[in-house]
């Protein structure tokens, strides 16, 4: 197989945006900070250094103590929460939601990219320590997006109703759900470990923020992980001046949709509210409205004056959480950190928000495009040998594919690009001519032309499906292998599950992912086992 790497840029499946700020064009330097390269981290670092509150460091580890007191975690993750004490500890940040069982394949690439760029950058800044963390996002609200994953061609659901935020939702009813996985998993010492897992995560803890850091604990302890929930009063207290800022000044609004403007070539991934807070209860996050100076609770009938909404935030600033715009503002604010880690999409609004941050006096941090993997088998590995397919055949579209292996399957040319040009250069010679007579000559050597053309492009369509007929069977073929590789014509690690895969490579999965993915290199790994 001649690649095993692709660039993410040719891979097709990024958007303009996220090609272009890879390929560093002029126009997007002002929406970031500094592109992800090593000797980048070492500005960085200063520039945190200088920008972040050291107090901020105890309060971050007594909370995550406070967090990890019913999880068993490995040395490695004591020793970078003690850590993060230190003036010289930095965090590698990922943000996921709590999707049920690790939801797709992400999940895992997202985590494994910051622990090991954690591992490339103590190498190259032996002085400093860094801290792999996964922010999870237990204050999102939509459960919809959370409450399933997929396991081979079946969707495996959590049917319940939801209306607060995700991390404080009861796990009650998740043994149903165990019960459907257990007879699609199979038997088998993996099957087995995959639900304990299962039942650990989620039938031993009371609500779904402690299941999942059970969950990402056992598959990632050993490497250092750091899990944090940033639902809690005391890392909220130390964000409270921005979100007095916001209620009173509504400032991200105004820079963000500054930003926009420069954004406004692309497709824009989030647009800014008046106000960028929710109100958080057990079984409420709704949208804070400002009218006619009254702070009113969307769909609610709760509501508070300006003195009163300040004074639950200095009582109370747990009911105050951040939307999309401004959780990246809250993660920076509380953590040491110097990389944010995530989707392209994640990138997308990320790149919104430089003029807020800088509105705030926070530090921006580095944006590093996740690491990308298609898994394999050998078997298809080996079928794409004797196809004379390569991997990046495989990231084309299906059907330029199609009519490209057409052609070289093929004794003869099926474009008729020369001929059609020759036509056209006839025609030339005939019009020229037509021009010397009357207008209705003209006319009728152009009508000749046009239906002159139309006839090789048919022939050329009709030459194409004779092929395909010839060579239906290699095509097929390619069809099915692409279809296996890319379900639905789309990448698997949006869909699938990792425990298909656990199961799939005999429990070599994580750390195949931990050998082979290198989050600076910007390229979309296959890992064939």
């Amino acid at each position: 197989m001649p690649s095993d790497c692709i660039s993410f840029q040719s891979s097709g499946y990024f958007t303009p945006l996220v090609n272009d700020y890879l390929n560093q064009k002029d126009a997007l330097k002002p929406l970031y900070n500094r592109f992800p390269a090593v000797d980048n981290f070492k500005l960085q670092m200063d520039e945190k250094r200088n920008n972040y509150n050291p107090e901020f460091r105890n309060t971050l580890v007594k909370v995550l103590n406070s967090q990890y007191k019913n999880i068993n975690a490995s040395a490695y993750t004591q020793q970078n929460i003690k850590l993060l004490a230190e003036p010289e500890t930095y965090t590698i940040t990922t943000g996921h939601q709590l999707n049920l069982f690790t939801g797709p394949l992400y999940f895992l690439y997202k985590i494994v990219s910051a622990i090991n760029l954690s591992r490339e950058l103590k190498e190259a800044y032996p002085g400093q320590d860094f801290v792999p963390v996964y922010w999870m996002a237990t204050e999102d609200h939509d459960f919809e997006e959370i409450n399933y994953f997929n396991f081979k061609d079946k969707k495996i659901k959590w049917s319940r109703e939801s209306t607060g935020p995700v991390g404080r939702l009861s796990t009650n009813g998740l043994d149903a759900v165990l019960d459907v996985f257990e007879k699609e998993i199979g038997v088998g010492n993996n099957a087995d470990w995959l639900k304990e897992l299962f039942e650990k995560a989620y039938l031993k803890h009371d609500n779904l923020a402690d299941a999942t850091r059970y969950l990402a604990n056992e598959i990632f302890g050993t490497e250092g992980l750091v899990i944090l929930d940033g639902d809690d009063a005391d890392l909220k207290r130390q964000f409270a001046p921005h979100v007095k800022e916001e209620l009173l000044h509504q400032t991200s609004h105004q820079k963000v949709a500054e930003t926009a403007e420069l954004l406004k070539d692309y497709n824009i991934q989030v647009n800014p509210r008046e106000i960028n807070l929710f109100y958080i209860e057990d079984n409420i996050r709704e949208r804070i409205i400002l009218q006619e100076g009254i702070y009113y609770i969307n769909n609610t009938d709760l509501k508070f004056s300006e003195h009163e909404i300040l004074a639950l935030l200095k009582s109370n600033p747990e009911k105050f959480s951040p939307n999309v715009i401004m959780r990246p503002l809250y993660e920076e604010v509380i953590l040491p950190n110097l990389c944010y880690i995530g989707g392209g999409g994640e990138l997308a609004y990320w790149l919104e928000l430089k003029s807020y941050f800088n509105s705030a006096n926070v530090t921006f941090p580095i944006l590093l495009l996740r690491n990308s993997v298609v898994l394999a088998t050998q078997k298809q590995a080996d079928k794409l040998d004797k196809l004379g397919l390569t991997w990046a055949d495989m990231f084309s579209k299906q059907q330029d594919l199609l009519n490209a292996k057409i052609q070289s399957f093929s004794e003869f040319k099926l474009d008729f690009t020369e001929q059609k040009e020759f036509l056209k250069k006839q025609f030339e010679t005939l019009t020229a001519i037509a021009a010397k007579t009357d207008a209705s000559f003209k006319g009728a050597v152009k009508a000749q032309e046009v239906k002159q053309l139309k006839g090789l492009e048919n022939l050329e369509k009709r030459l194409l499906k004779a092929e395909k007929r010839s060579h239906k069977e290699q095509l097929d073929r390619i069809v099915q292998i692409q279809n296996e590789i890319f379900p639905n014509r789309s990448l698997q690690e949006r869909k699938a599950n990792f425990s298909e895969f656990y199961l799939e490579f005999d429990g070599k999965l994580i750390a195949e992912l931990f050998n082979k993915l290198k989050p600076l290199e910007h390229e979309f790994n296959v890992i064939v086992l």
